[in-house]
């Protein structure tokens, strides 16, 4: 009877085993793609392997990212079970990166071009053609690609001499894409940034390169705004039928990586490390965070960027609230009821939707800077919660007080200016704080429309340090001086405004 038992329970346990996962102990073996059905597998948003995982692998289920670098620590900290990734990003994010491998196979090969408008700029992509030929045959590509893809944390970008004046190519790319395209020392390298300043130095224009994440730069081109995307573009049908492609200048596989606990042969501890010290994590934070790469100037340059975004939206925001303020309490109907549309469209809109229409739609195709477009629509959105709090503080001043002003002698506008406003100010500057407040924390998410600000540099460095915690708390913290900087501002102001 007790034979019978274990030969049931082993018939069981091998039953199991065959309709799951293969397993090494309680830990699960993935060889292929079958073996990841059912499974969670991170992709980057907008990436060709997005739609071929949904296409081809329908029995997965994709997640998607907007960076490589949180990709790769969503699969360590099992928030995943696999990634798809170009194998030249993969060998360079995981040299000094434990814990990671790859499956034996790749998904796909791929080749890159860089984008052109539909039916825009032909001449513009018949000279890179010919550049590209041109270089090829010579071989001054090759002496490109074996600088950044072989040694690319020690190489340094050729002095290229590019001319000062003159038209400027408007090039948008994505900078966490090592080794083809990354930020160092606050500069933006690599083998796309090569490639493209050789191709504009060759035709005698420069470049105004643009930063943003990578599911925003088809968009970007579409609508008008760039001439070209240099960034490691996979050259797929779909994306044909809105851009044209240059020729191929690079070709890659996608990789499939799994944690190294689910590989054949993997044993349990084989990559233990010693735990450092919270004092000295703290240590090395600061040093490969702020100080390597001098990288404190691109955290200053981002942290300008934001402040400047928050006090120019306030103050337009300002004005424009009061306006509208005007228009709620006009004596004419149309007036007031164009003023509450205008204010239901702005509370009803997310922010980050209105933002990219204003980017992508309204300003597209214009010379109008991503900083100043973020500006108005902040300013925009802020208006109608502004106007909102004018007309509550105003109407809750006492009738009388109106009246006393101008049976003193005052002008209607003197009543409201001395009188009524001081009293209305004092009202509504707590819960205006409260929004300003909300307005600095809402400008964080400029770094859709390709605006380098504080939390887009935070991104920046942890594509490159690999670090989550010490980047995030550090944009955390100057997100709170920035924000008590004008919250005391505001105080000052309320303490010094008199009441009569």
């Amino acid at each position: 009877m007790e034979n019978l038992r274990n030969l049931v329970m082993l018939f069981l346990l091998s039953f199991l085993t065959a309709c799951g996962d293969k397993e090494i102990g309680n830990l699960p073996v993935y060889q292929t793609m079958d073996d990841l059905k059912g499974k969670k597998i991170g992709v980057i948003t907008g990436a060709f392997q997005e739609a071929l995982l949904e296409k081809e692998y329908p029995e997965v289920e994709v997640l998607r990212f907007d960076f490589d670098t949180d990709m790769l620590q969503a699969l360590l900290a099992k928030r995943c079970d696999a990634l798809v990734m170009d194998n030249h990003i993969f060998l360079y994010h995981t040299q000094n990166l434990k814990g990671i491998k790859t499956l034996d196979s790749s998904l796909v090969t791929a080749e890159m071009g860089v984008c052109f408008g539909k039916g825009q700029h032909v001449e513009l992509r018949q000279q890179f053609n010919e550049f590209l030929k041109k270089i090829k045959a010579d071989g001054t590509y090759d002496e490109i690609y074996n600088r950044w893809m072989y040694h690319a944390n020690e190489a340094e970008m050729p002095e290229i001499q590019m001319p000062e004046d003159g038209e400027p190519i408007r090039v948008a790319t994505n900078s966490t894409a090592p080794p083809l395209v990354f930020i160092k020392d606050g500069e933006l390298v690599g083998h796309d940034i090569e490639l493209a300043n050789r191709f504009a130095a060759s035709i005698g224009r420069r470049i105004e390169w643009s930063d943003m994440n990578f599911s925003a730069l088809i968009p970007a081109l579409v609508s008008g705004n760039y001439d070209m995307i240099v960034s490691g573009v996979n050259i797929t049908p779909e994306r044909m039928e809105s851009i044209d492609f240059s020729d191929p200048y690079f070709s890659c596989n996608t990789l499939i990586a799994i944690r190294e606990e689910n590989s054949v042969g993997y044993v349990e501890g084989m990559n233990d490390t010693t735990k450092t010290g919270f004092f000295e994590s703290i240590k090395t934070g600061i040093q490969r965070n702020i100080i390597e790469e001098d990288r404190y100037l691109m955290i200053l340059e981002g942290l300008k960027i934001s402040a400047l975004i928050s006090l120019l939206s306030g103050l337009f925001g300002t004005l424009l609230g009061a306006l509208v303020c005007w228009m709620r309490m006009s004596s004419y109907a149309v007036i007031r009821r164009f003023a509450g549309l205008y204010i239901s469209l702005m509370r009803g809109t997310p922010v980050l939707v209105l933002l990219m229409m204003m980017f992508y739609v309204v300003f597209a195709g214009t010379s109008v800077d991503a900083v100043m477009v973020s500006v108005i629509t902040f300013g925009m959105n802020f208006a109608a919660y502004v106007s909102e709090m004018f007309r509550s503080s105003i109407e809750s001043v006492d009738r009388g007080q109106t009246e006393a002003g101008i049976a003193l002698g005052f002008s209607p506008v003197k009543t409201f200016c001395y009188i009524v406003m001081p009293q209305a100010f004092k009202q509504v500057l707590p819960v205006y704080k409260g929004e300003l407040i909300s307005l600095v924390k809402m400008t964080s998410i400029v770094g859709y429309i390709a605006v380098q600000d504080l939390t887009k540099v935070g991104d920046i460095i942890r594509s490159r340090t690999f670090d989550a915690f010490f980047p995030l708390v550090m944009v955390a913290i100057l997100y709170f001086i920035l924000s008590w900087i004008f919250a005391e501002i505001l105080n000052f102001i309320g303490k010094n405004i008199s009441v009569h």
